[in-house]
């Protein structure tokens, strides 16, 4: 959501009926190793997201699309799936969107963790984008932005800060 890769045309809030956002991914890439996986967020099957939808120019969208594939498929966890998202500010409106849900029959399906294991995972995930810590701080940061609020991301985000601050007071 704060750092799409790509060019676009316009950014809405949208909600996608049928999947819920949760750090229900192993990330053994991006934010972590497997030896040492961090988390990530994943669209799960049941409830609702609100998030962004993103339109792209048409002579971009095979670009576009080839790179997401690049950068959410690396071990193929995300399933992708056309889904119709509605957009907020007009109820009425809905589009066709490509959003990435997670296979749960992948090994890297965390499912629902615990806090405490959240906590684990995000502290000691470290991989090519970076820490995991600071992955979900910046998830925490945009959905604020945005007005949405997930108070279990919240919660791990206030635990994750408050570790930090007091090992580096």
């Amino acid at each position: 959501m704060w750092r799409p890769g790509f060019d676009f045309l316009e950014r809405r809030n949208a909600r996608l009926v049928g999947a819920h956002r949760a750090l229900c991914v192993y990330s053994f890439v991006h934010r972590g190793t497997p030896e040492k996986p961090g988390l990530v967020l994943g669209l799960d099957r049941g409830g609702n997201c609100r998030g962004i939808a993103y339109r792209v120019a048409s002579p971009l969208r095979a670009k576009t699309i080839e790179y997401l594939r690049g950068r959410e498929q690396v071990t193929r966890v995300y399933r992708e799936a056309w889904r119709r998202v509605w957009i907020d500010d007009d109820p009425q409106q809905s589009v066709h969107a490509l959003c990435y849900v997670v296979d749960r029959g992948h090994r890297q399906y965390a499912g629902q963790l615990s806090l405490a294991d959240q906590l684990h995972y995000a502290r000691q995930g470290h991989g090519r984008s970076g820490p995991c810590r600071d992955y979900v701080l910046a998830a925490v940061k945009e959905l604020q932005t945005l007005g949405i609020k997930d108070t279990e991301l919240q919660v791990l985000a206030e635990r994750l800060r408050g570790a930090h601050e007091s090992s580096s007071g």
